[in-house]
Protein backbone atom coordinates (compact mmCIF):
# COMPACT_ATOMS: atom_id res chain seq x y z
CA UNK A 1 0.00 0.00 0.00
CA UNK A 2 1.14 3.72 -0.56
CA UNK A 3 -1.44 5.27 1.43
CA UNK A 4 -0.94 6.50 5.28
CA UNK A 5 -3.85 7.69 7.62
CA UNK A 6 -7.79 7.22 8.12
CA UNK A 7 -8.95 10.28 8.15
CA UNK A 8 -6.28 12.64 7.56
CA UNK A 9 -4.80 10.20 4.10
CA UNK A 10 -1.45 10.79 2.10
CA UNK A 11 -1.06 8.78 -0.74
CA UNK A 12 2.12 8.36 -2.89
CA UNK A 13 3.80 8.17 -6.10
CA UNK A 14 7.29 8.00 -7.84
CA UNK A 15 10.41 6.70 -8.21
CA UNK A 16 13.79 8.11 -7.28
CA UNK A 17 14.98 8.48 -10.81
CA UNK A 18 11.73 9.15 -12.39
CA UNK A 19 10.39 12.52 -13.51
CA UNK A 20 9.14 13.83 -9.97
CA UNK A 21 7.74 12.37 -6.61
CA UNK A 22 4.39 13.75 -5.82
CA UNK A 23 1.24 12.82 -3.27
CA UNK A 24 -2.20 13.36 -2.81
CA UNK A 25 -3.60 15.16 0.76
CA UNK A 26 -7.32 14.05 1.57
CA UNK A 27 -9.17 15.15 4.45
CA UNK A 28 -7.02 17.85 5.37
CA UNK A 29 -9.48 20.57 6.82
CA UNK A 30 -10.84 23.28 4.79
CA UNK A 31 -10.62 27.23 5.02
CA UNK A 32 -7.16 27.44 6.27
CA UNK A 33 -4.49 29.23 5.23
CA UNK A 34 -1.09 27.91 4.23
CA UNK A 35 1.96 30.13 4.69
CA UNK A 36 3.98 28.42 1.14
CA UNK A 37 7.26 30.50 2.50
CA UNK A 38 7.70 28.62 5.77
CA UNK A 39 6.20 25.45 4.06
CA UNK A 40 8.82 25.36 1.51
CA UNK A 41 11.41 26.45 3.99
CA UNK A 42 10.59 22.98 6.39
CA UNK A 43 10.55 21.00 3.08
CA UNK A 44 14.53 22.58 2.51
CA UNK A 45 15.89 20.69 5.33
CA UNK A 46 15.30 17.67 4.19
CA UNK A 47 16.53 18.03 0.92
CA UNK A 48 19.72 16.28 -0.64
CA UNK A 49 22.95 18.77 -1.14
CA UNK A 50 21.91 21.11 1.80
CA UNK A 51 25.56 20.63 3.76
CA UNK A 52 28.60 18.63 3.75
CA UNK A 53 26.97 15.91 6.04
CA UNK A 54 24.67 14.48 3.43
CA UNK A 55 24.91 13.42 -0.08
CA UNK A 56 25.34 15.78 -3.06
CA UNK A 57 22.60 14.96 -4.74
CA UNK A 58 21.57 18.83 -5.44
CA UNK A 59 17.34 18.82 -5.64
CA UNK A 60 16.21 21.69 -5.00
CA UNK A 61 12.59 20.36 -3.88
CA UNK A 62 10.38 22.55 -4.85
CA UNK A 63 6.81 21.24 -4.29
CA UNK A 64 4.03 22.57 -7.16
CA UNK A 65 0.77 22.33 -6.16
CA UNK A 66 -2.03 20.99 -8.58
CA UNK A 67 -4.93 20.96 -6.58
CA UNK A 68 -7.00 21.71 -3.31
CA UNK A 69 -5.85 24.71 -2.85
CA UNK A 70 -7.01 28.32 -3.95
CA UNK A 71 -4.85 31.22 -5.52
CA UNK A 72 -5.07 32.63 -2.06
CA UNK A 73 -3.57 30.13 -0.78
CA UNK A 74 -6.72 29.08 1.62
CA UNK A 75 -7.35 24.84 1.19
CA UNK A 76 -10.51 23.88 -0.12
CA UNK A 77 -11.21 20.44 1.49
CA UNK A 78 -10.43 18.55 -1.83
CA UNK A 79 -7.92 16.32 -2.36
CA UNK A 80 -4.22 18.67 -2.44
CA UNK A 81 -2.47 16.94 -5.29
CA UNK A 82 1.64 17.96 -5.35
CA UNK A 83 4.87 17.01 -7.31
CA UNK A 84 8.40 17.33 -6.25
CA UNK A 85 10.20 17.19 -9.80
CA UNK A 86 13.77 15.16 -9.74
CA UNK A 87 16.24 16.89 -11.34
CA UNK A 88 19.56 16.07 -10.62
CA UNK A 89 19.76 11.78 -10.77
CA UNK A 90 22.67 9.87 -12.33
CA UNK A 91 20.81 6.63 -13.65
CA UNK A 92 24.04 5.54 -15.16
CA UNK A 93 25.70 5.01 -12.01
CA UNK A 94 23.26 2.14 -11.17
CA UNK A 95 23.91 -0.29 -14.24
CA UNK A 96 26.22 -2.72 -12.42
CA UNK A 97 23.48 -2.48 -9.77
CA UNK A 98 20.37 -4.01 -11.93
CA UNK A 99 22.35 -7.44 -12.04
CA UNK A 100 23.32 -7.50 -8.61
CA UNK A 101 21.62 -7.49 -5.34
CA UNK A 102 23.20 -4.42 -2.93
CA UNK A 103 23.26 -6.25 0.41
CA UNK A 104 21.22 -4.74 3.19
CA UNK A 105 18.89 -3.00 0.45
CA UNK A 106 15.27 -4.21 -0.71
CA UNK A 107 16.92 -5.36 -4.23
CA UNK A 108 16.32 -9.03 -3.82
CA UNK A 109 13.04 -8.82 -1.47
CA UNK A 110 11.22 -6.45 -4.36
CA UNK A 111 12.60 -8.83 -6.72
CA UNK A 112 10.62 -11.40 -4.85
CA UNK A 113 7.77 -9.50 -4.04
CA UNK A 114 6.86 -8.21 -7.69
CA UNK A 115 9.20 -9.64 -9.96
CA UNK A 116 10.61 -6.73 -11.24
CA UNK A 117 12.13 -3.59 -9.87
CA UNK A 118 13.63 -0.35 -10.91
CA UNK A 119 17.90 -0.36 -9.92
CA UNK A 120 17.94 3.46 -10.41
CA UNK A 121 18.87 4.85 -7.04
CA UNK A 122 16.31 2.23 -5.22
CA UNK A 123 13.61 3.39 -7.29
CA UNK A 124 10.21 3.18 -5.03
CA UNK A 125 12.15 2.09 -1.93
CA UNK A 126 14.89 4.82 -2.39
CA UNK A 127 14.44 7.82 0.73
CA UNK A 128 14.32 10.13 -2.27
CA UNK A 129 10.34 8.92 -1.43
CA UNK A 130 10.55 10.62 1.79
CA UNK A 131 10.07 13.60 0.33
CA UNK A 132 6.19 13.34 0.05
CA UNK A 133 5.81 12.92 3.41
CA UNK A 134 7.80 16.24 4.24
CA UNK A 135 5.71 18.17 2.21
CA UNK A 136 2.22 16.53 3.70
CA UNK A 137 4.40 16.76 7.03
CA UNK A 138 4.79 20.34 6.51
CA UNK A 139 1.13 21.30 5.66
CA UNK A 140 -0.08 19.40 8.93
CA UNK A 141 2.30 21.04 10.99
CA UNK A 142 0.92 24.27 10.07
CA UNK A 143 -2.46 23.61 11.35
CA UNK A 144 -1.36 21.45 14.31
CA UNK A 145 0.46 24.91 15.13
CA UNK A 146 -3.21 26.62 14.71
CA UNK A 147 -4.85 24.04 17.30
CA UNK A 148 -1.78 24.45 19.87
CA UNK A 149 0.49 21.53 19.05
CA UNK A 150 4.36 21.80 18.64
CA UNK A 151 6.75 19.36 17.46
CA UNK A 152 10.19 19.37 17.85
CA UNK A 153 12.96 16.90 16.39
CA UNK A 154 16.51 16.66 17.00
CA UNK A 155 19.22 14.53 16.25
CA UNK A 156 20.23 12.91 19.61
CA UNK A 157 23.10 10.05 19.04
CA UNK A 158 25.38 9.47 15.98
CA UNK A 159 27.24 6.17 16.44
CA UNK A 160 28.18 5.77 20.06
CA UNK A 161 27.86 9.59 20.59
CA UNK A 162 25.22 9.99 22.35
CA UNK A 163 23.22 12.91 24.73
CA UNK A 164 21.14 10.62 26.79
CA UNK A 165 19.59 14.05 28.49
CA UNK A 166 17.59 15.11 25.31
CA UNK A 167 14.71 14.52 27.81
CA UNK A 168 15.42 15.09 30.99
CA UNK A 169 12.94 17.88 31.43
CA UNK A 170 10.52 15.87 30.14
CA UNK A 171 10.29 13.37 32.88
CA UNK A 172 11.56 15.91 35.58
CA UNK A 173 8.46 16.37 38.38
CA UNK A 174 6.54 19.43 38.00
CA UNK A 175 7.90 20.26 33.65
CA UNK A 176 4.97 20.38 31.81
CA UNK A 177 6.39 22.70 29.21
CA UNK A 178 10.11 21.02 28.00
CA UNK A 179 11.94 21.98 25.16
CA UNK A 180 13.96 19.21 23.06
CA UNK A 181 17.62 20.85 23.03
CA UNK A 182 20.95 18.96 22.26
CA UNK A 183 24.03 20.17 23.35
CA UNK A 184 26.52 22.15 21.45
CA UNK A 185 29.32 20.01 21.98
CA UNK A 186 27.59 16.55 21.45
CA UNK A 187 26.32 18.13 18.15
CA UNK A 188 29.79 19.02 16.99
CA UNK A 189 31.01 15.39 17.78
CA UNK A 190 28.31 13.74 16.05
CA UNK A 191 29.14 16.21 12.74
CA UNK A 192 32.97 15.54 13.31
CA UNK A 193 32.07 11.80 13.49
CA UNK A 194 30.12 11.82 10.49
CA UNK A 195 32.79 13.63 8.18
CA UNK A 196 35.01 10.88 9.38
CA UNK A 197 33.23 8.17 8.43
CA UNK A 198 32.24 9.75 4.63
CA UNK A 199 35.81 10.26 4.36
CA UNK A 200 36.74 6.70 4.89
CA UNK A 201 34.13 5.47 2.27
CA UNK A 202 31.84 4.39 5.51
CA UNK A 203 28.92 4.84 7.05
CA UNK A 204 27.27 4.99 10.60
CA UNK A 205 24.17 4.58 11.99
CA UNK A 206 22.22 7.58 14.45
CA UNK A 207 18.93 8.89 16.80
CA UNK A 208 15.78 10.59 16.27
CA UNK A 209 14.23 11.93 19.24
CA UNK A 210 10.71 13.54 18.79
CA UNK A 211 8.81 15.77 21.57
CA UNK A 212 5.19 17.04 21.39
CA UNK A 213 3.81 19.36 23.66
CA UNK A 214 0.65 21.33 23.84
CA UNK A 215 -1.52 17.97 22.61
CA UNK A 216 -4.61 17.70 24.79
CA UNK A 217 -5.67 14.78 26.50
CA UNK A 218 -8.49 12.28 24.91
CA UNK A 219 -6.50 12.07 21.58
CA UNK A 220 -6.31 8.48 20.12
CA UNK A 221 -8.02 5.28 20.57
CA UNK A 222 -8.03 1.63 22.63
CA UNK A 223 -7.10 -1.39 21.45
CA UNK A 224 -6.21 -1.16 17.82
CA UNK A 225 -5.85 2.58 17.13
CA UNK A 226 -3.86 3.58 19.99
CA UNK A 227 -1.67 7.00 19.30
CA UNK A 228 1.77 5.43 20.01
CA UNK A 229 1.00 2.26 18.25
CA UNK A 230 -0.02 4.92 15.11
CA UNK A 231 3.57 6.78 15.80
CA UNK A 232 5.31 3.07 15.46
CA UNK A 233 3.93 2.36 12.38
CA UNK A 234 4.95 5.58 11.15
CA UNK A 235 8.14 5.81 11.94
CA UNK A 236 9.06 2.16 11.36
CA UNK A 237 7.90 2.71 7.64
CA UNK A 238 10.46 4.94 7.25
CA UNK A 239 13.58 4.12 5.77
CA UNK A 240 16.26 2.51 7.59
CA UNK A 241 14.77 2.99 10.65
CA UNK A 242 15.21 0.20 12.88
CA UNK A 243 13.77 0.46 16.36
CA UNK A 244 11.27 3.16 18.22
CA UNK A 245 10.13 3.80 21.86
CA UNK A 246 8.18 5.54 23.45
CA UNK A 247 8.12 7.11 27.03
CA UNK A 248 10.95 5.41 28.52
CA UNK A 249 10.50 3.01 26.38
CA UNK A 250 13.11 -0.18 27.25
CA UNK A 251 14.17 1.11 30.14
CA UNK A 252 10.91 0.24 31.57
CA UNK A 253 12.25 -3.54 31.47
CA UNK A 254 14.87 -2.81 34.16
CA UNK A 255 12.08 -0.23 36.21
CA UNK A 256 9.97 -1.06 39.38
CA UNK A 257 6.51 -0.19 39.53
CA UNK A 258 7.15 2.27 42.33
CA UNK A 259 9.73 4.40 40.60
CA UNK A 260 7.94 5.39 37.17
CA UNK A 261 4.44 5.70 38.48
CA UNK A 262 3.48 9.07 36.96
CA UNK A 263 1.31 10.88 40.13
CA UNK A 264 -1.57 12.59 39.25
CA UNK A 265 -1.83 15.73 40.78
CA UNK A 266 -4.50 17.89 41.69
CA UNK A 267 -4.54 21.68 39.67
CA UNK A 268 -4.69 24.60 41.26
CA UNK A 269 -7.09 25.99 39.21
CA UNK A 270 -11.10 24.45 40.08
CA UNK A 271 -11.34 24.05 36.05
CA UNK A 272 -7.72 23.39 34.92
CA UNK A 273 -6.33 20.20 33.61
CA UNK A 274 -5.07 17.48 35.58
CA UNK A 275 -1.61 16.47 34.61
CA UNK A 276 1.21 13.71 36.32
CA UNK A 277 3.72 14.59 38.74
CA UNK A 278 6.49 12.92 35.72
CA UNK A 279 5.52 11.25 32.81
CA UNK A 280 7.71 8.36 31.77
CA UNK A 281 4.32 7.27 30.64
CA UNK A 282 5.53 10.01 27.55
CA UNK A 283 2.23 11.58 27.75
CA UNK A 284 0.14 8.25 26.27
CA UNK A 285 -2.13 6.04 28.38
CA UNK A 286 -4.07 3.58 27.10
CA UNK A 287 -3.12 4.44 23.90
CA UNK A 288 -4.77 8.03 24.52
CA UNK A 289 -3.17 10.98 24.94
CA UNK A 290 -3.59 12.03 28.75
CA UNK A 291 -2.32 15.93 28.31
CA UNK A 292 1.53 15.77 29.12
CA UNK A 293 4.15 16.29 26.41
CA UNK A 294 3.95 13.13 23.90
CA UNK A 295 8.07 12.12 23.08
CA UNK A 296 9.90 9.25 21.78
CA UNK A 297 13.20 8.16 20.04
CA UNK A 298 13.26 6.73 16.48
CA UNK A 299 17.04 4.51 15.56
CA UNK A 300 18.16 4.84 11.99
CA UNK A 301 20.84 1.77 10.65
CA UNK A 302 24.11 3.21 8.74
CA UNK A 303 23.53 3.84 5.17
CA UNK A 304 23.63 0.31 3.48
CA UNK A 305 25.70 1.61 0.18
CA UNK A 306 29.09 2.15 1.33
CA UNK A 307 31.93 3.52 -0.81
CA UNK A 308 34.13 -0.01 -0.61
CA UNK A 309 33.70 -2.98 -2.38
CA UNK A 310 31.44 -5.65 -0.94
CA UNK A 311 30.68 -9.23 -1.58
CA UNK A 312 27.31 -10.22 -3.04
CA UNK A 313 25.61 -12.17 -5.39
CA UNK A 314 23.84 -11.91 -9.15
CA UNK A 315 20.38 -12.11 -9.99
CA UNK A 316 21.61 -15.71 -10.94
CA UNK A 317 22.81 -16.52 -7.57
CA UNK A 318 26.44 -16.09 -8.70
CA UNK A 319 28.90 -14.79 -6.73
CA UNK A 320 29.96 -11.28 -7.56
CA UNK A 321 31.80 -7.70 -6.02
CA UNK A 322 29.56 -5.29 -5.75
CA UNK A 323 31.73 -1.75 -6.80
CA UNK A 324 30.44 1.84 -4.96
CA UNK A 325 28.86 4.45 -7.06
CA UNK A 326 26.24 6.86 -6.51
CA UNK A 327 26.04 9.41 -3.80
CA UNK A 328 24.57 8.18 -0.45
CA UNK A 329 24.71 9.53 2.64
CA UNK A 330 27.04 8.94 5.69
CA UNK A 331 24.60 9.21 7.86
CA UNK A 332 21.29 8.65 7.15
CA UNK A 333 19.93 9.74 10.66
CA UNK A 334 20.56 13.69 9.81
CA UNK A 335 17.85 14.35 7.21
CA UNK A 336 15.48 11.88 9.30
CA UNK A 337 14.95 14.45 11.45
CA UNK A 338 12.84 16.54 9.10
CA UNK A 339 11.01 13.31 8.01
CA UNK A 340 10.35 12.18 11.95
CA UNK A 341 8.79 15.20 12.69
CA UNK A 342 7.04 15.31 9.59
CA UNK A 343 5.54 11.78 10.28
CA UNK A 344 4.90 12.96 13.58
CA UNK A 345 2.61 15.53 12.27
CA UNK A 346 0.79 12.88 10.12
CA UNK A 347 -0.18 10.87 12.81
CA UNK A 348 -1.29 13.40 15.08
CA UNK A 349 -3.18 15.58 13.12
CA UNK A 350 -4.83 12.35 11.98
CA UNK A 351 -6.11 11.47 15.05
CA UNK A 352 -7.05 14.85 15.88
CA UNK A 353 -9.35 15.19 13.22
CA UNK A 354 -10.96 12.16 14.10
CA UNK A 355 -11.32 13.20 17.36
CA UNK A 356 -13.08 16.50 15.64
Amino acid sequence: MNTFGKNLTLTTFGESHGPAMGGVIDGFPAGFRIDFDKLYEEVAKRRPGSSALVTARNEKDFPEFLSGINPDGITLGTPIGFIVRNVDHRSGDYDEMALLYRPNHADYAYDQRYGIRDPRGGGRSSARETVNWVVAGALASQWLESQGVTIQAELSQVGDIVDDDVFSDVMREGTHSPILKVSEEKKREMHDLIKKVKKDGDSVGGRVSCLVTGLKPGIGGPVADKLHASLAQAMMSINAAKGFEYGIGFKAAASYGIEIADRFIAPEDPNGRILTSTNYSGGIQGGISNGMPVYFHVAFKPTPTVMRSLETVDKEGRSAILKPAGRHDPCVAVRAVFVVKAMAALVIADHMIAEK
